[in-house]
């Protein structure tokens, strides 16, 4: 199993040029691809073009791009300008997000799985330098369109992000793999399958299907320090769309029905109160007081069938760039 590194998790805010500054010991610490999320905070594919500059052999992700941000022609050539770039190192991750993302974008969040897959097929020609003239059911390119330049490396791997039945049979339909957040690890054991069998469906290679899921971590020797702002992450994710279904068929619906009335009632700050320690402990998240404990920890994922498992990390004290540092270097001596 590979592992890769997330520097940048939702709810802490890393100045982005610590971040950069942070790339070689990435890369020296062993980890495979640095990736980057978005919503609302940093741009993944700046951040990642100034990580590849920095770096020579790790690879860099997006996990996840919405597709609502920009039209698939613009990010073909995103793509493949980063391809350029980085020598081929680029993963790119992309989901469909939920309808307030959409909104924020001035789009609609209607028929995903037709939207996706049209989203991925002209982005692959449009970064592979073919000319596009594609007209489905969700997009338009119009005519003649095609870069100025021959790309150096025209291929590379499409991820969708994936919880649900249709989704993520989907992923194994059209993608290199699927991107799982958020999911304990029972969980990812019926979405990998669902994965393969939507690949051997389309007559495709199960085995070739990457399974790349997220655990976030927190390293303090003060457990109760680490809980606390992983429970301020991990509330984000328990009120928002797409999440509740997943969470219940892990055993898991009274904690997550309980934790959004809160929500609905007193808001984030009474949301958060009602993550307890056995709920936290039930999802994909470390609050390690140790290396060898965090290292423990992460081999139920690796045995429910994923191939990249990539570590968002979580700040426990101030400034966040060192406490990022200082978990490089514990993980690098642990390697």
């Amino acid at each position: 199993m590979i592992y890769d590194i997330q520097i940048n998790p939702a709810g802490n805010v890393y100045p982005s040029a610590g971040v950069v500054e942070l790339a070689p010991l990435m890369e020296q610490a062993g980890f495979g691809a640095f990736w980057k999320g978005e919503s609302n905070n940093t741009d993944p594919l700046v951040l990642c073009d100034a990580i590849a500059a920095r770096t020579r052999k790790l690879q860099v992700g997006t996990g996840i791009y919405h597709i609502y941000g920009r039209s698939p022609v613009t990010m073909g050539i995103q793509a493949a300008t980063l391809q350029d770039l980085s020598g081929g190192r680029f993963l790119l991750g992309l989901g469909v997000a939920n309808k307030t993302i959409a909104g924020w974008h001035g789009g609609t969040f209607d028929r995903p799985l037709r939207r996706i897959r049209e989203y991925s097929e002209i982005v692959r020609k449009v970064a592979a330098g073919e000319r596009v003239e594609y007209k489905g059911e969700m997009y338009d390119t119009g005519s003649r369109f095609q870069l100025s330049w021959k790309p150096e490396h025209p291929q590379f791997p499409i991820y969708l992000a994936g919880l649900g039945p249709k989704m993520t049979r989907l992923a194994g339909e059209i993608a290199d793999g699927v991107v799982i957040n958020m999911a304990p690890a029972s969980q990812i054991r019926a979405i990998a399958e669902r994965v393969r069998e939507g690949a051997a469906a389309a007559g495709r290679d199960p085995n070739k299907v990457e399974i790349i899921a997220k655990v976030w971590v927190s390293l303090h020797p003060d457990r109760k320090l680490a809980r606390s702002r992983l429970r301020q992450m991990l509330t984000f994710y328990s009120v928002a769309d797409h999440y509740i279904d997943m969470l219940t068929a892990a055993g898991l619906g009274a904690d997550v029905t309980r934790i959004q009335q809160a929500f609905r009632q007193g808001g984030f700050k009474a949301a958060q109160e009602q993550i307890t320690d056995d709920y936290m402990d039930q999802m994909p998240v470390i609050a390690g007081t140790s290396m060898a404990e965090i290292r423990e920890r992460l081999h139920p994922f690796a045995e429910a069938g994923v191939t990249r498992l990539i570590i968002p990390y979580v700040p426990v004290t101030d400034p966040v760039i060192d406490d990022a540092r200082r978990f490089l270097e514990t993980w690098a001596a642990h390697s």
